[in-house]
């Protein structure tokens, strides 16, 4: 029997484009495993597009990191690697503390009450439990904060990062107990913008990332990711 889960639906964008977007959330869902190869007519089937299309996708997505090739037998969904993983974290705790200092120390009310909306919406997303969602509000609750904190560059540099920092975030999010830490550690990160103390900012901001990497290292040492 067919797997229609990945099929998706013809629209104004090209069928690469979508097939890309429909592998990239798979591989963020675990609907392809780390490790797991990845196979050209069994995706074409599930995506109900051409051989070409497929290779051209996971030609991307190689170029993204989701995807690489192993000698013999193809491409297979990458896994994760301890040390492209540490240095992924180290500039995430660089960039977003500094934006986080940033924005306590100069965003306007308006900046601050449009971040108290994403991360409403955020909250909204961890209640869901569906682990998209909260990727999702999360890349968006940091697009306002490096907005609010003019840190245009920075955010550039976090968006060139952010599929490799969303295949780390999906995993992390499905940790143990990883909600309520995560939403506090959001709480604080808010009250201290509100509060306008700059370097409690910049602190709770690092806190937020340090505890996600200590996760997402632990994981791949065990080899559980």
């Amino acid at each position: 029997m067919t797997d229609d889960t990945l099929r998706i639906d013809r629209s104004a964008k090209t069928l690469r484009t979508l097939a890309l977007e429909r592998m990239r959330e798979a591989i963020m869902d675990f609907h392809f495993q780390p490790g797991e190869r990845l196979v050209e007519r069994p995706l074409c089937d599930q995506l109900g597009v051409s051989r070409s299309v497929v290779r051209e996708v996971l030609r991307q997505l190689e170029a993204e990191g989701l995807v690489q090739m192993i000698p013999g037998h193809g491409p297979a969904v990458a896994k994760p690697d301890l040390g492209r993983t540490d240095e992924i974290y180290e500039l995430r705790a660089l960039l977003e503390g500094i934006a986080a200092k940033a924005c306590a120390t100069s965003a306007t009310d308006n900046q601050i009450g449009l971040l108290d909306g994403a991360l409403a919406k955020l909250l909204e997303a961890w209640a869901s439990g569906v682990p998209a969602e909260v990727m999702r509000a999360t890349a968006r609750f940091y697009e306002v904060l490096f907005e609010a904190a003019d840190k245009r560059i920075a955010w550039e540099i976090v968006t060139g990062l952010n599929v490799r920092i969303n295949q780390l975030r999906s995993m992390t999010i499905l940790s143990p107990n990883r909600r309520d830490a995560a939403i506090a550690e959001m709480h604080a990160i808010m009250d201290a913008i509100r509060s306008r103390k700059p370097e409690a900012a910049e602190a709770a901001a690092r806190r937020h990332v340090e505890t996600a990497w200590k996760i997402a290292r632990d994981a791949l040492r065990l080899g559980s990711l």
